[in-house]
């Protein structure tokens, strides 16, 4: 019998290894670390090949499963989407190791020093779907922050991400760093899932990346902490102190640049008074870009339905909407947005700073795409995904956030009375 075939104990002992590994992995030193990061970018271009060999199988697997266009652009690699996979993986090698940082210190007249120093999470479960540079991405910011990690990636992507986790193995193999650091769940079965919910023993925080009814079901029924990345439900308002020409190509940009991404923007939002200059012309723009415009007080390819608002579409369509104003648009975003990523384009900074303090998206743009919404975009290298929620990690989660902090504290020889 293969270990595949006994999925329960096939994940104890990947969950064992991967907390033997993280007590090694805790206090590696960061030049080593580097060097393990360093040697899996040098790996995944040497088999660049390779990869894209094995990602037109994935690919042939997902357009027999009827995968819509927008998700076989997430699944698919090609030389320069590799090059991309590359250079995060030396972006996050270059970075300053976060584990050990002094986040603050101060001294107490009782004679104390407490230090809070960051620390590692320890293990970290990360569940995606077809974006297989999720497995290079994952994997080197878990390891940068100290941290093992036990990667489920979708059935669609089994084979190219296969190959990308042999070069993160190889890079950790070069580096003399444990091979078990990072772990990838060899088989298709979805009772994998189920077994890394329950996994409290021996996975710190589980991080699931993907649709709607992946993080549902993983928030329902998680026994350990999660990192929630929820849709990517992002507006953009265009205010009636808007630049024309700066509204037309965020917008644009912002729809038509990768539509399957969660940054990409899925409601229009404009101003009562430019519903028939800026904002129409907007939306014409749209149509003539090939995008289907559901369109409510604007003439658009079809009327909105009520289902339109609040809709992740990963696709070339978008809900648009007139608004009285600032608030008008606050509110519309506060009912229907997923607290990803929102944006308003004006010239007025009074406009600008109130959609700033009363929205409370992770993420808030003025005059810029919301396809910026991304770990790589912010500096951070890469991102394990958008933590749409307010607890611990919020916005793109790279290293830094996948750690925790300890008090570090100092005495000679002091009691307390």
């Amino acid at each position: 019998m293969k270990d595949s075939d006994n999925i329960p104990l096939l994940m104890q002992d990947i969950g064992t290894r991967a907390r033997a590994a993280s007590r090694e992995l805790g206090f590696a030193p960061g030049p080593q670390k580097e060097a393990a990061l360093m040697a899996a970018a040098d790996a995944v271009w040497e088999r660049r090949a390779e990869i894209i060999a094995a990602n037109e199988k994935d690919m042939a697997y997902g357009r027999d499963k009827g995968l819509s266009a927008a998700m076989l652009d997430r699944l698919m690699l090609d030389e320069d989407r590799i090059k991309g996979i590359v250079d995060g993986l030396r972006a996050v090698a270059m970075q300053k190791d976060p584990v050990g940082a002094t986040l603050t210190e101060w001294d107490m007249e009782s004679g104390l020093h407490i230090k809070r120093v960051r620390t590692p999470l320890g293990v970290i479960g990360v569940i995606y779907e077809s974006r297989p540079n999720v497995t290079a991405d994952a994997g080197a910011l878990c390891l940068k922050a100290g941290n093992a990690v036990i990667l489920r990636g979708g059935s669609e992507s089994f084979h190219s991400s296969g190959l990308i986790h042999a070069c993160l193995q190889d890079g950790l193999r070069e580096a003399g760093l444990p091979e078990d650091s990072i772990q990838r769940v060899p088989t298709r079965d979805r009772a994998a899932v189920a077994e890394m919910l329950r996994m409290t023993e021996a996975i710190d925080v589980i991080v699931p990346r993907g649709g709607k009814g992946l993080v549902g079901l993983v928030q329902r029924e998680a026994r350990v902490p999660v990192f929630a990345h929820l849709e990517g439900i992002c507006h953009i308002y265009v205010d009636k102190d808007a630049d024309a020409e700066k509204a037309l190509r965020v917008v644009l940009n912002a729809k038509t640049r990768r539509t399957g991404i969660c940054g990409s923007a899925e409601c229009l939002l404009v101003h009562k008074d430019i519903k028939d200059t800026l904002g129409q012309k907007i939306v014409d723009a749209l149509k003539e870009a090939g995008v289907e415009v559901r369109a409510e007080g604007l003439d658009g390819s079809v009327p909105a339905n009520e289902e339109d608002f609040g809709k992740e579409f990963l696709d070339m369509i978008i809900a648009a909407k007139v608004v009285d104003d600032v608030d008008g648009a606050i509110d519309h975003i506060r009912t229907y947005g997923s607290n990803h990523t929102d944006c308003v384009i004006t010239e007025n900074e009074d406009v600008a700073d109130r959609f700033f303090t009363r929205l409370d998206s992770a993420i808030l743009m003025h005059n810029a795409s919301t396809q910026f919404a991304d770990g790589g975009e912010f500096g951070m290298g890469a991102e394990i995904g958008i933590a749409t929620g307010k607890m611990h990690a919020r916005g793109p989660v790279g290293a830094e956030q996948l750690t925790s902090f300890k008090y570090i504290v100092k005495g000679d020889g002091t009691t307390r009375p």
